[in-house]
């Protein structure tokens, strides 16, 4: 008879709630699931044990969740006398040590005769997870709702023995997410030149809203400032699944800016006017502009064509030739 229960409770199901429940249980520990923290989260449990499920609040990039639990090798003897009980909590739970708990029952199942077993929940309808031998999906999608979860081991048997009560079973959680993530991008603008027009691309990609954070799929990505009033910018950077990638950009004063190199004893002009430090860069208006160097008897002049929102740097190098001949 023990088998035919176990038969009709093959698969988890998670079904509507069978009405609030009263029980009292061992929170081994707690799982707090977040798409930016993705690796797998291990706890021990006895048979009369339950764990906490919580959800971060961010949870754009969620799937649904995976559960692992391995059963010790010694319960076979002793199978179809633990189930797996899962609950939405209806009371507030401690993070760990006895609890007396209210909760709404929304999956039952006999812990199945394997060594592992797991379980992908859905979190949404577009989850696209997809079942096999070594996995089962659930028919239902729990919803946002449905958080704090309970995962409890409960007998349904009297009179087990004392190995059964010293077995540790060991249940993992983790996120599946989605191949997306975030760009958030942080504009930090010059004190006597906020909020002029510019216009921001991602990926060739007009953006209408940059306070607003970008979906975008995993892989690398290219953001590019365009303006009159600010500095050109260009960055690549990698979006992770289920992550947020903070970029900070510094917009620039757009003015032509300077920077000369040249010997200590050069004496240097730029449109006519001496340089009196040349070491120091200096801005000038964009336009036709012309540089001269001087040396001893030495001078060279250059013509510059300066455009708006440039940085120039100019240099002088004095060589030395050596021909050697027979």
């Amino acid at each position: 008879m023990r088998r035919v229960i176990a038969t009709v409770f093959l698969h988890l199901l998670f079904l509507g709630a069978a009405g609030a429940e009263s029980f009292r249980t061992i929170v081994a520990g707690r799982f707090d699931i977040s798409s930016s923290h993705q690796e797998s989260k291990t706890l021990q449990l006895g048979y009369i044990d339950s764990a906490v499920i919580v959800l971060d609040a961010d949870r754009r990039f969620l799937r649904g969740l995976e559960f692992e639990l391995k059963v010790p090798q010694a319960y076979q003897k002793y199978r179809g006398s633990v189930a797996i009980a899962i609950y939405t909590a209806t009371s507030s739970l401690p993070a760990s040590g006895v609890a007396d708990v209210e909760a709404d029952r929304v999956g039952f199942e006999l812990l199945p005769n394997k060594l592992q077993v797991v379980y992908q929940v859905p979190l949404r309808k577009d989850h696209g997870l997809k079942a096999s031998p070594y996995v089962s999906i659930p028919t239902g999608v729990l919803s946002a709702l449905s958080f704090p979860l309970v995962f409890r081991l409960m007998p349904v048997m009297k009179g087990l023995p004392e190995e059964l009560e010293g077995m540790k079973f060991q249940l993992s959680a983790k996120p599946i997410v989605t191949d997306k993530g975030a760009l958030r991008l942080v504009l930090r603008y010059p004190d006597k030149l906020k909020d002029r027009p510019f216009t921001l691309l991602i990926d060739d990609d007009v953006v209408d809203d940059p306070g607003r954070e970008q979906i975008l799929t995993e892989g690398e990505h290219r953001v590019s400032l365009i303006s009159e009033n600010y500095r050109n910018e260009n960055r690549l950077f990698v979006i992770e699944r289920g992550k947020v990638q903070e970029i900070i950009i510094d917009l620039k004063d757009p003015t032509p800016v300077v920077s000369i190199e040249a010997p200590e004893n050069a004496a240097v002009y730029f449109d006519d006017t001496l340089i009196q430090d040349p070491m120091q860069a200096f801005t000038t208006e964009p336009g036709e502009h012309v540089i001269r160097f001087v040396v001893g008897d030495y001078s060279i002049m250059k013509s510059l064509a300066i455009r708006k929102g440039r940085t120039y740097r100019v240099s002088i190098s004095i060589d030395v030739d050596i021909a050697e001949s027979d």
